[in-house]
């Protein structure tokens, strides 16, 4: 039951962010360009170049703005790696217990104490 439900939210999540793909490459484009401007901002002298900059970075601005659903998409890719990283959790403790040898290092290293 559990895997079941690791599945779903996993799918939900995987749908979430197949959708919001789009909105994150515009976010990830638009803050690059912010930076970029913003960068140019600092270095220019003149106050026509740091003005049109600025209407610049604005518009810019506006259309990361525009992009905020792709911090769904980041939260979705969050709740995905948090349900691979459960999924191979339980994996690994199935492989431990099955395994023979985990008994007889435990009274090994009881015997050397």
């Amino acid at each position: 039951m559990k895997k079941f439900g690791l599945l779903l939210i996993g799918g939900i999540s995987a749908m979430i962010l197949l959708s919001t793909i789009g909105p994150m490459i515009g976010f990830l484009v638009s803050i690059a360009l912010l930076y970029f401007i913003f960068k140019q901002f600092l270095k220019t002298d003149s106050t026509g170049g740091k003005i049109g900059l600025g209407v610049v970075g604005f518009f810019i601005l506006m259309a990361s703005i525009h992009n905020a659903p792709a911090i769904i998409g980041v939260v979705a890719a969050y709740v995905l790696y948090l349900v691979y990283k459960k999924w191979n959790e339980n994996k690994q403790v199935v492989v431990k217990e099955t395994d023979p040898f985990v008994n007889f290092e435990k009274q090994w290293n009881d015997i050397n104490k």
